[in-house]
């Protein structure tokens, strides 16, 4: 379990999730054993490569994922103390968009290219306040969110808009019903880099403005610095470093954080040769009985192979699934 503040009720708090999906040729072990926490109006990024599991970490918080070929193994997600595998689906219903909000990867496919904008913001209005004349609302939702002309916007199709103005739509989609958390995955994946920053900025200050709690998802560590106060590192289904975020980022405590923090490209360092991660990632229909990083790892010890290390605390706000990580320490210390 993630280590939390006591005195203080955790908004969302999971604890040893395990999900894994059926397949022609086996069980894919997508989620295992994953657990942490998230306070009212706290902003935790999760990162890790593609595939790792973080997105279906992020649907299973509201029971997204279809089942079969998906099935919840084992596991609780409680959110303001109730196990959402233990809901009903009039209860899912009322809590997905309303409580639960998300913003997804690709706004284009996300959202519906028969229906207008407006409509698309509204229904989750007229669904879960019960409001007939929802269009002044989500005009001032499409301004609120810095759409470049919000009645226009209100009245057209997907197609019509940008890029951004597509994930600005999305975004006042999510804050329709003002959640309780929104889970922002790869919000800026498609999009370039000035208006990537323009919807980080964004999300930052609408997060302050409505105090709302944010899962940020990404691979993209040099985003998270400015905008999470906690980081939980996601490696072949498993979390193997939970930290506050400018001291895990500054001081990591796992091969694989420090692997992912080391290839990040810097524009200060010219020449060399751009640092990778050696080997693949594990089969996860056949993950390793040891650590799951341990044939990519310098590290890597015979005890690696052979048992799995757990996810425990190690140092203040630190949790690390590692069995070497003082021999790390030490060496980031004498550097």
């Amino acid at each position: 379990m993630s280590p939390r503040r006591d005195h203080i009720a955790p908004l969302l708090e999971v604890d040893a999730l395990t999900v894994h999906f059926e397949t022609p040729s086996g069980v894919v072990h997508a989620v295992e054993e994953v657990s942490f926490h998230m306070e009212a109006g706290e902003c935790c990024a999760m990162v890790g490569e593609s595939a790792c599991g973080k997105t279906v970490t992020a649907l299973a918080l509201s029971r997204l994922i279809h089942c079969p070929p998906g099935r919840y193994a084992s596991g609780r997600i409680l959110f303001r103390g109730r196990d959402i595998l233990s809901l009903t689906h009039p209860e899912l219903r009322r809590l997905r968009g309303n409580r639960i909000s998300y913003i997804f990867q690709e706004p284009a496919v996300a959202l519906n290219p028969v229906f207008r904008i407006g409509f698309q913001i509204g229904e989750a209005i007229r669904l879960h306040r019960g409001i007939k004349d929802v269009y002044p609302q989500v005009e001032h939702l499409l301004e609120m969110v810095g759409m470049p002309d919000p009645r226009a916007a209100l009245h057209s199709y997907p197609h019509q808009l940008s890029g951004g103005m597509q994930q600005r739509a999305m975004i006042a989609m999510a804050l329709a019903c003002s959640p309780d958390l929104l889970v922002a995955d790869e919000p800026t994946t498609a999009l370039d880099v000035t208006m990537q920053a323009q919807i980080l900025d964004l999300l930052r200050s609408l997060q302050r403005r409505i105090g709302m709690a944010v899962l940020f998802i990404t691979h993209n560590l040099a985003l998270v610095r400015g905008l999470a106060r906690r980081t939980y590192v996601m490696y072949a289904g498993q979390l193997v470093e939970e930290g506050l975020t400018p001291e895990l980022l500054d001081h990591p405590l796992h091969p694989y954080t420090r692997s992912l923090i080391a290839a990040v490209p810097r524009l200060r360092r010219r020449g060399g040769v751009l640092e990778a991660i050696p080997g693949v990632v594990p089969d996860a229909l056949h993950p390793p009985p040891g650590c799951r990083f341990q044939s990519r790892c310098r590290w890597a010890g015979a005890r690696c192979s052979q048992e799995p290390p757990q996810m425990v605390p190690v140092l203040p706000n630190r949790r690390v699934r590692c069995f070497r990580w003082k021999e790390i320490l030490e060496e980031d210390a004498g550097t």
